[in-house]
This record gives structure tokens, sequence and C-alpha cells, in this order.
């Protein structure tokens, strides 16, 4: 990631859902606010078993290109309506391979997609675009919610009822969570935001041959976590983030959550493994349990890419 300067590319990925208006509002202020390169997609789901050459595949799939290039046309009005110009691209396919498809073509460093925030048995079985762009997509993804009746298409305001004042930021120490606060510190100094960074002590510790840790042995992993959250708090004031630490015992994604709602949080950045396969069906994964559930958006990092000759806001914690 470049760190949002020279003109970062945005890629938002739509499929003019109802819920889908909310991402198209944080797209287009990032883009305003970032002077960012917004490139808006929008796939028409064709499943791979189908024939395109049958006429009546082929006359489907020209009212799905037809209803489609029509609402990128509408979706571009509105943007210019909000002083901000966009390229436009539509494929065919399955959703998640053509966004990965898009982002790898555009070199995009930020990928937003809307979520209906699913959540029960029908979301195990079913999954969800977002999850699943979040799973495989190199770069930073904003997954932003919003139900049915929160969907405000007549919005014309750049930025309006959109605040990035107080991030959260989940850290277990693991490089993709540091890479987190490092892209949540590009964020804050941008919006003058505060950052909380939260560590979250499960309930149960075990050694690496599995049994309990005596009680001292814990205490002393708690010292010693409370030191590390300390040292990433004042490398953020060295850079002027107002920045705090919250250490809290239980599952993760439910102290994640906990703390976005009491702070009140209006972003979480976390860092996420993009696991695929049975390991991820039988683990899950906690950025995307917190994205499911989550009322603000969740912006999840696996890695970031540093533009030759920019340097980290965090340099120090890297070295």
């Amino acid at each position: 990631m470049s760190g949002m300067t020279d003109s970062p590319r945005i890629l938002l990925a739509t499929d003019f859902s109802s819920w889908a208006l909310r991402a198209e509002e944080y797209a287009c202020c990032l883009a305003a606010t970032w002077q960012a390169t917004l490139t808006v997609l929008t796939v028409l789901e064709f499943p791979p078993g189908m024939n395109p050459e049958y006429p009546v595949n082929q006359a489907y799939l020209g009212e799905l290109m037809k209803a489609g290039a029509q609402q990128l046309v509408n979706l571009k009005a509105r943007a210019s309506a909000r002083g901000i110009s966009l390229q436009t691209r539509i494929a065919t396919g399955i959703p998640c391979e053509e966004i990965l498809a898009a982002v790898e073509a555009e070199d995009s460093e930020l990928v937003v997609v809307g979520t209906k925030g699913k959540s029960g048995l029908a979301h195990v079985l079913l999954g969800s675009t977002a999850e699943r762009v979040i799973r495989t997509v190199p770069c930073p993804v904003l997954t932003v919610r919003a139900d049915t009746d929160e969907a405000s298409p007549g919005k014309t305001g750049l930025c309006e009822g959109i605040g990035l004042d107080r991030i959260l930021v989940p850290v277990d120490f693991s490089d993709c969570s540091l890479e987190a606060v490092e892209y949540a510190a590009r964020i804050a100094q941008r919006y003058r935001a505060s950052l909380t960074l939260l560590h979250v002590r499960e309930p149960v510790s075990y050694g690496l041959d599995f049994t309990l840790l005596p009680s001292g042995k814990q205490e002393e992993m708690r010292e010693h976590m409370m030191v590390r959250l300390g040292e990433m708090t004042r490398a953020l004031a060295e850079v002027n983030i107002q920045a705090g630490s919250q250490m809290r015992g239980g599952t993760p994604v439910e102290s994640i959550l906990d703390s976005a709602r009491t702070i009140p949080a209006d972003l979480i950045v976390m860092g996420t493994h993009g696991r695929q396969g049975l390991s991820h069906a039988l683990s899950g994964s906690v950025a995307e349990a917190v994205l499911r559930q989550s009322r603000c958006p969740v912006l999840t990092v696996r890695s970031l890419k540093i533009r030759p000759g920019h340097h980290r806001v965090l340099s120090r914690m890297f070295a």
C-alpha cells in the first residue's frame, strides 16, 4: 500500500443492491478526500455451467449487460454530482473471481464492498461475496454493512453521515495485525482520528505442550502484552496520533464487537490471514465473524505494499 499518496487506486465492487449504496457513499468519500483514482466494477453473475452460446443464455446475458451498463451510468451521474470522476468496468462470471481479476488488472490498493450483514445457518452454508473477497484479494478490503432501511440513495453531500473519528484496531501481535496498525495509523493521520488498540486474552492459556499454564506464567504473559501495547501507543504518539489501549478477556469476536460498541468506533481495522480451504471452513475467521456482525465498517488488512520512496508511519515497529 502506498500510504494513500500519489493517487491511490480504489476499486468499488457493487451489485447495485440497496445495501451496496452505503459502500458507494464510503468509496466516493474516500476517493475525494484521498484524491484517489476510483474504479467501479459490477459483475454479471453467470454460472460456469451455463453455455453462453445458447440463444436463451445470450438473451439473458444481453439483458444483464444492458441493465448493468445503465446502472453504471446512473452511479457515474451520482458521483459526478459529488464532484467525483470515476472509471467503470463490467464483467461476467463469479463475483469474487472477477473482483480479484480487476484488483490485479487495476493494481488496486483498496477494495470497497457492501455487505448485508447476514448471520445464522444460511450464512454459514452460503457465505458471502465480501467474505470470499477478503480471503483472496491481496490488498486491504473495506466492508460496509447496511440494512435495507439504512440505504440512502438521495444523499449528495460528499461525506454526509460518514465519520472516521474513532478507530478500533484489534492486535494479537501477528505480522498481519501489525500491518493493520500501520494502515490505521495512516487513516488516523489523514482524518485526525484517535486509535484504540485492543488485545484480547482468551480465558484459558496453554503452553506449547498444550498443558494449562500456571497462574504465575499467565500473569507474566499479561504483563508482557501490556508492555508491548504501551510501546505501540508511544510509537503512535511520536507521530502525533492520539492512541490508547485496552486488554480484555473473553472470546476475540465478542470482545472486539463489545469494544467497538463501547467506544463507539467509526471503523474497525484488523489483520486477516486470508486462509482458504478446509482449515478455514473448520476454524472460521475472526475477521469474517466481526464483519458479519459489526454495525460499523470493517477494514481488513493482509499485507501492505510500500512503494519505493515511501516509508512506514511506524517504521520502528517493523525494525
